[in-house]
């Protein structure tokens, strides 16, 4: 079984190209931190090749950049060229069937996340909103009254 899962961060803005067919491909590097630590107590990383295909690669290309933290699901494909000066060249890669985004769009390494509750408040106005006080949030009344119609379903529904 040829199975890679992969947590870490994009050491680069991912590469949008588009094959001759018109299916949309992206190239990037994750940077996958070490269990053990040197005799200097660091931890080393291992800087992973990726790519992926399809409306994935559009998804990643808008929505990462260098310093994301993903997860990747996927396959390593090992393939070789003949490179210009005529040696022989080996690549391995994995390709990413899926790639979960563990950090927004604007967080970087420094930065803490921005707190955005509608699409309708953005930027400077986003993050000058208080803090929520959870323990007097009322809770009495249904939040999803309004979601439409309640559905019951019985074991008979299941289709195991």
């Amino acid at each position: 079984m040829n199975k890679v899962l992969l947590v870490g961060r994009l050491t680069r803005d991912p590469e949008l190209r588009t094959t001759p067919s018109g299916m949309a491909v992206t190239r990037f590097t994750i940077a996958v931190s070490q269990n053990f630590t040197n005799k200097n107590g660091e931890r080393g990383a291992d800087f992973i090749n990726c790519s992926a295909w399809g409306r994935q690669a559009d998804n990643i290309s808008k929505y990462c950049h260098k310093g994301s933290l993903v997860s990747a699901e996927g396959r390593i494909r090992t393939s070789s060229y003949d490179a210009q000066d005529g040696t022989k060249r080996y690549t391995t890669e994995v390709v990413c069937d899926v790639v979960n985004f563990l950090s927004s769009k604007n967080t970087s390494n420094d930065s803490q996340p921005t707190f955005n509750p509608s699409p309708e408040v953005s930027g400077e106005e986003a993050n000058a909103i208080p803090e929520m006080n959870l323990e007097s949030t009322d809770l009495t009344e249904d939040p999803f009254k309004s979601f439409g119609e309640e559905i019951t379903l019985s074991s008979d529904d299941l289709p195991f």
